[in-house]
């Protein structure tokens, strides 16, 4: 068993589809007494990956698949970077993350928006020792106003030159392929079948089986 370091249903939802052709089941944090808070005092998305991993591992006594993830916006210096969930203060909601990132990027135009997704991954075993780690990143511009309902977080305001449309936009079936969670849990494929997959299933080498 599998515990997804996440009480978002949106990344759950995302991370529950990319893993089920690996046949290894999962669960989220959502409803798990045992579960902790865990502070993101990294500096880094990667930091904070494997702090969670590691630190929910300990308290779970599971093998636990955490990520960190947010949007780096060049012209806002990177950011809102880590802090994207709670880049409008206190309380933040998606609606109000989105608003303060279209006020700050009001004076720019064009190539100037430009801001890619990333996401690291971070695999503990049960004792709490991160055994794999993953990234990847999906780059693009940010609107001038929102599209879509689909995904979650800026997802309305991150349009895919390659597409001409939004991750709001875009059908699930192709975020899955293009994302920068999709990248970075695809990275982390060979490490989940190893430690994790039932017996007979085949061993994956470079995302491949």
């Amino acid at each position: 068993m599998l515990v997804l370091g996440t009480t978002n249903a949106g990344k759950l939802r995302e991370l529950e589809e990319l893993l089920a052709p690996v046949g290894i089941p999962c669960r989220s944090l959502a409803g798990e007494p045992r579960a902790v808070e865990v502070e993101e005092t990294g500096s880094s998305f990667a930091d904070n990956a494997a702090l969670k991993a590691a630190t929910q591992a300990r308290a779970l006594g599971a093998w636990v698949l955490a990520e960190d993830s947010g949007l780096v916006v060049d012209a806002l210096g990177g950011a809102p970077g880590i802090y994207s969930a709670r880049f409008s203060g206190v309380g933040a909601t998606d609606a109000a993350n989105n608003a303060l990132l279209l006020e700050r990027l009001a004076p720019h135009r064009g190539a100037a928006r430009a801001a890619h997704y990333a996401c690291h991954a971070a695999l503990a075993d049960p004792a709490g020792t991160i055994v794999a780690t993953s990234s990847g990143t999906c780059g693009g511009l940010i609107a001038t106003m929102p599209s879509g309902t689909g995904g979650f977080g800026y997802d309305p305001l991150f349009v895919v030159p390659e597409y001409h449309r939004t991750f709001g936009d875009l059908p699930p079936a192709v975020k899955a392929v293009i994302s920068h969670r999709a990248r970075a849990l695809r990275g982390m494929i060979p490490a989940l079948v190893r430690h994790l997959a039932p017996p007979g299933f085949a061993v994956w080498r470079d995302g491949a089986r």
